[in-house]
C-alpha cells in the first residue's frame, strides 16, 4: 500500500491496519497540544495523530498505545522514520490494563465507534459505544495531570452518550467542534474535549469541504503546514 506524504513526516500504510483519513488529520490539527509537555495517545492505528501533535509542539514527548500488534509496529515504524522521532514512543498494550505512574497534559483519541454488523440500522451500537467510552474516559481519568485535557473525535450521534459519560467521570466539556463534511449539510462529527475542572464552554463549526471534492478555506488554513495537496479529498 502506498504511503501517505505530509510536508514534514511520511506515513506508511497497511490494509490490516486503518490508513490516514479526514478525522485523524483534523483531530492532529485541532487538539489542544501548545501547553503540553507529556501527550498519550490511545489507539495509534498509523501514528497519524501523535506526529502531526509533534510537529506542532516542539517540546512536548509522546506516547501512543494500540491493541493491536500489526498497528503498534506500524506505529513504530513511522514514529522511527520521522524528524522528531527522539520524542516519540510506542507500546503494544491495552489501555484498560495500561498502568504508569506518569500524568499527561493532554490525552488524545480517535476511539472505534461501529458496532461490527452486517445491517446499517442503529450503525452507531449504544452498549458497545458505552462499554468502549466508558473505559476509555475511566482510564483517562486516571492518567490526566491536574490541568490536562481528553480531546477526541466522534460521530454526532454519539455526542450526548460521550458527555454524559464524561460527566460521571468528573470531565468536564469546555470545548466542542461541531465538523460538516461539507458545506450547509449537518453536523457529522464532533471534536471534544474534556478536563477535571468546569470552564466556560467553547463552541465552533468546521466545514471540510465547500463544494463536492473541493477543500474549504478553513480546511485548507487548518492543515497548510501538513498537506502536500491535491484537488480530491483525503
Amino acid at each position: 500500500m502506498k504511503p501517505f506524504t505530509f510536508k514534514q513526516f511520511e506515513i506508511q500504510q497497511s490494509k490490516d491496519v486503518f490508513r490516514v483519513g479526514t478525522d485523524g488529520v483534523l483531530l492532529g490539527a485541532l487538539a489542544d497540544v501548545e501547553s503540553a509537555s507529556h501527550v498519550l495517545e490511545v489507539g495509534t492505528g498509523t501514528g497519524l495523530i501523535s506526529l502531526m501533535l509533534a510537529q506542532r509542539n516542539l517540546q512536548a514527548d509522546f506516547l501512543g498505545l494500540d491493541i493491536n500488534e500489526d498497528a503498534a509496529a506500524l506505529t513504530k515504524l513511522n514514529f522511527e522514520n520521522a524528524p522528531f522521532y527522539k520524542r516519540l514512543k510506542n507500546n503494544h498494550q491495552d489501555f484498560k490494563t495500561f498502568e504508569t505512574e506518569d500524568r499527561f497534559d493532554l490525552i488524545v483519541s480517535n476511539p472505534p465507534y461501529f458496532e461490527e454488523s452486517g445491517s446499517d440500522k442503529d450503525k452507531i451500537a449504544r452498549q458497545t459505544v458505552e462499554l468502549n467510552f466508558r473505559q476509555l474516559i475511566a482510564q483517562s481519568t486516571r492518567f490526566l495531570s491536574e490541568h490536562g485535557l481528553l480531546s477526541v473525535i466522534i460521530p454526532v450521534e454519539a455526542g450526548e452518550v460521550f458527555i454524559l459519560i464524561a460527566e460521571e467521570n468528573n470531565l468536564f466539556l469546555n470545548r466542542r467542534i461541531n465538523v460538516k463534511g461539507i458545506e450547509n449539510s449537518k453536523t457529522k462529527r464532533l471534536v471534544l474535549e474534556f478536563s477535571l475542572t468546569k470552564k466556560n464552554l467553547l463552541e465552533s463549526e468546521f466545514i471540510i469541504e465547500k463544494s463536492p471534492r473541493k477543500y474549504s478555506d478553513q480546511y485548507l488554513e487548518l492543515t497548510k503546514e501538513f498537506h502536500v495537496f491535491k484537488e480530491a479529498g483525503i
